[in-house]
């Protein structure tokens, strides 16, 4: 992992950094994700290694181990408890966060693409691919917290497949039982997982993949990625685009900075064409927008590569994103992000 202090406002300095011991991933990383307390963040790759770091130093914790292939996403849920992680290998599994021990494993016919707890920690829905013939399935499983966690059950709360094109990423709404789900076609949509009917989708959210989806501390908006260029800020229940941030390459993540006006966009050119790109043609910068202006006010450089997944701390006092260069850079905003005000002095809501 690569740490150092983040600059803010500043296009053309990257950030120090040193490397603190051997690098956590052999591989491209798929996603990141802190806990909510912020002292953790948890990572994985298209290695089969989950890996766990300090957050105020970089310093990695310990390791997750027994997956058999990439593993695309994880979760951990609000206490840090249980961590649950969707692999390559067609498996969802759940572990103990302090022991790292894997307490249970469901198997699948296709590979799990992305896992996500809902508000109260009772439940995790789970996307998985279509492919040989299987369609893209949402299942949706009830978590016992009861005991040491290994006494879960094998069968899914609720199975559905969603209508036309195959799901990419989802998270629970704060409608209970209620998904929020972007797709392949560029469509982000709403379902009742108790029924798996839609309830709501616009069709025309993006014109390209959706790529990432995060949501806002209340779970009333989220912003997700595209590969058309864009990001857009939605309105959960009414699915309502509110902002829009176009930039000029394909974005494979983006997040929303909890305690100032800023969005984080993250891509690149694609990992096919890296060989044939510079680091400034190939815009492998962390992008800073200006969550309601819509007009970038920042970059940070560092990645050799597109920038897969972008994760910042709950208390918004620092920035992780994980590149296909394999490396995840931890960034610790100074006071300059904290003071700045490009366009004036706007308080943002959490």
């Amino acid at each position: 992992m690569q740490y150092g202090p983040g600059c803010f406002l500043n296009n053309e300095t990257a950030p120090v950094t040193y490397l603190p011991g051997k690098n956590g991933h052999e591989r491209p990383l798929t996603q990141i994700k802190f806990n909510t307390a912020g002292d953790l963040l948890f990572s994985c790759s298209k290695d089969p290694v989950i890996d766990v770091w300090y957050s105020h130093n970089g310093e990695r914790l310990g390791t997750y181990n027994g997956n058999n292939g990439a593993v695309w996403t994880v979760d951990v849920d609000s206490e840090s408890r249980f961590l649950v992680s969707g692999s390559a290998d067609n498996t969802l599994r759940l572990w103990s966060v302090a022991s790292g021990k894997c307490l249970y494993t469901w198997e699948f016919p296709t590979a799990v693409r992305r896992v996500a707890f809902n508000e109260d920690n009772s439940k995790i829905v789970c996307i998985t691919e279509q492919r040989m013939g299987y369609q893209c399935a949402i299942r949706v499983f009830e978590i016992n917290r009861e005991g040491d966690g290994t006494n879960q059950s094998e069968e899914p709360l609720y199975l559905f497949n969603p209508i036309g094109s195959k799901a990419t990423v989802c998270a629970f709404t704060l409608t209970p039982n209620v998904i929020i789900t972007g797709h392949e076609s560029g469509k982000v949509a709403l379902f009742n997982v108790e029924t798996g009917q839609e309830i709501e989708s616009n069709e025309r959210a993006h014109s390209g993949k959706v790529t990432d989806l995060q949501l806002s501390k209340d779970r009333t908006y989220c912003i997700t990625s595209s590969e058309d260029k864009l990001a857009r800020i939605h309105d959960t229940k009414t699915l309502m685009v509110i902002k829009t941030y176009t930039t000029e390459t394909p974005l494979n993540s983006a997040a929303l900075a909890p305690t100032q006006p800023y969005v984080l966009l993250g891509g690149g050119q694609p990992a096919d064409i890296v060989t044939r790109t510079s680091a400034r043609e190939g815009k492998f910068e962390t992008r800073f927008w200006h969550k309601v202006y819509e007009e970038e006010v920042g970059r940070v450089k560092g990645h050799f590569g597109p920038i897969n997944t972008i994760a910042v701390h709950p208390a918004g006092t620092c920035f992780a994103s994980g590149g296909e260069d394999g490396y995840i850079r931890l960034h610790h905003f100074d006071d300059s992000y904290f003071k700045a005000q490009p366009f004036g002095a706007i308080a943002a809501e959490d």
